[in-house]
């Protein structure tokens, strides 16, 4: 009788597990994130922070901030939007697709000049050189980082020599696959696309030489109600979030 009583005891001691696993899997919510491109290791690393620390997971839409945001005005499914830019979000909110009060700068984004087929030490000398022929920028248009990548062309009075050599991506992550893969000798991108590289691979480029990359988020509308959501919201607004930010070499507000 003993061994029955314990079978039993067992058995149900494994039912409760089982419920409480079920219930905890039934609980845990998904986020559904659009990011700007740039942010896409640093997104995808505290994504799986998140999810171990609250059990929610986490989808990631990558693109270029003005492609998202017009997806976003097309009532895209998005609930939270992490922008390459300080305008959007703020759009967002006042066009009545963003909560209010939950706008926050993120990250401040940096541009590099980078290359894995010239020296960039010195960038400002290579561009004045001008020894390639492209040089890859995304969509100034719809990319803030395209935009900084222009306006440090233009700060060091090369437009018009360097303009015809442009070849331009629709995303940063695009710019960046352009140079790799040698259709452009260099480019300029996000220094979180490429930490790790030589020095000599990459130029920062100084902060005076384009307009600040202040990135913004935001809970949007569809993610009012979810727990979820704003549960990233303010992860992404703690330490453990910050820790990762800046080991992909963007800077935080004071």
């Amino acid at each position: 009788m003993l061994w029955r009583t314990l079978l039993l005891g067992a058995g149900l001691l494994a039912l409760s597990s089982t419920q409480a696993l079920s219930s905890t899997l039934a609980l845990a919510g998904e986020v559904s994130v659009a990011v700007a491109a740039n942010f896409t290791k640093p997104a995808e690393e505290i994504g799986a922070a998140f999810t171990a620390a609250t059990g929610d997971t986490v989808s990631f839409s990558f693109g270029a901030t003005g492609a998202l945001y017009a997806q976003i005005t097309q009532a895209a499914p998005f609930e939270v939007f992490l922008s390459a830019d300080n305008v959007r979000p703020a759009q967002a909110v006042s066009e009545g697709l963003g909560v209010e009060g939950t706008v926050f700068t993120y990250a401040i984004g940096k541009v590099v000049l980078y290359s894995p087929w010239i020296d960039v030490t010195d960038g400002a000398a290579v561009l004045e050189e001008g020894a390639f022929r492209h040089i890859a920028i995304a969509d100034p248009t719809t990319a803030p980082y395209g935009r900084a990548g222009l306006e440090s062309v233009e700060k060091l009075d090369l437009t018009e020599a360097i303009t015809p050599r442009i070849v331009t991506g629709q995303t940063v992550s695009q710019a960046l696959q352009f140079v790799d893969s040698g259709n452009a000798e260099l480019g300029f991108v996000a220094l979180s696309q490429v930490m790790g590289k030589p020095p000599s691979q990459v130029w920062t480029v100084p902060f005076d030489h384009y307009s600040p990359i202040a990135q913004d988020a935001v809970l949007l509308k569809a993610g009012e109600a979810d727990p979820a959501a704003r549960a990233f919201i303010e992860f992404l607004r703690g330490p453990e979030a910050a820790e990762i930010i800046r080991k992909y070499g963007y800077d935080l507000e004071e």
